[in-house]
């Protein structure tokens, strides 16, 4: 068994998380406490504009930026350390995702901000990254660690299968179980629509408690026009880019 941080900064950019395991790569043993950290918010107005932007990430020569990313997740990790009372050489290994901005697994193409040698460095621990990116180079979809975490879990419950696992980030993600066999992919928009629909409207981050979502009603005909989307279609495995359907969402 290993202990490890993995520390993930998700597409819905709520923050960077920061959580502890023991594992042996099969199981957990293991799962400490968690947090998560924000960004500060001239970098997430930069990831922001960034995002919405696919051509800036394949044309721009991005490397300050990344460097930025990368000193956010470090004091994300040193303030997590210093939060729980633990030094960065407690842990064997420190897993970074990285900030994607932009996912094109179609064109075998995808894009996360993070520089692991300097983390290395300024952290002073073994550092492994670039998950998403290995993953995409060999034909995968780019989420090669929650589906077999998930798996980890359900074994460790004893839980009988088929065992399906949803988890709602700025895209939605299902993980199916059922012994040795595990099948993952995304299911659709989630929190990232609504994030950025209240932010474009001056409400702030995100609906606080539900609280501006809970007052509305569906509107059939955004709906209709959302699930005629053909990567509703699709086999699995299938991945979505975070901005996929915001074309639509930009005009409601």
């Amino acid at each position: 068994m290993i202990s490890a941080l993995g520390i993930i900064s998700g597409t819905s950019m709520d923050g960077i998380d920061v959580a502890r395991i023991q594992t042996d790569g099969e199981a957990v043993s293991d799962r400490g406490t968690g947090g998560t950290y924000s960004y500060a918010a001239d970098l997430k107005q930069k990831l922001l504009d960034l995002i919405a932007q696919p051509d800036r990430v394949e044309r721009d020569d991005l490397t300050a930026l990344e460097q930025q990313v990368t000193e956010a997740h470090v004091a994300a990790v040193r303030l997590y350390l210093r939060d729980n009372g633990m030094l960065a050489s407690d842990f064997a290994v420190l897993g970074f995702h990285g900030q994607t901005v932009l996912h094109r697994p179609e064109r075998r193409f995808t894009r996360q901000l993070f520089d692991g040698a300097l983390a290395a460095r300024l952290l002073g621990v073994d550092v492994v990254t670039s998950f998403r990116q290995a993953d995409v180079a060999a034909g995968g979809q780019g989420a090669p660690l929650v589906p077999l975490y998930h798996r980890a879990l359900v074994r460790g419950a004893h839980l009988d299968g088929p065992v399906m696992v949803l988890n709602l980030g700025g895209v939605g993600n299902v993980t199916y179980i059922d012994e040795d066999a595990v099948i993952a992919f995304d299911t659709g928009p989630a929190s990232a629509l609504l994030d950025d629909w209240i932010r474009r409207h001056g409400a702030g981050d995100y609906d606080v408690d539900g609280r501006i979502s809970s007052t509305g009603k569906v509107d059939a005909g955004v709906l209709s026009h959302l699930m005629a989307d053909p990567y509703f279609e699709a086999s699995a495995p299938k991945s979505l880019d975070r901005n996929h359907f915001h074309a639509l969402a930009h005009v409601v």
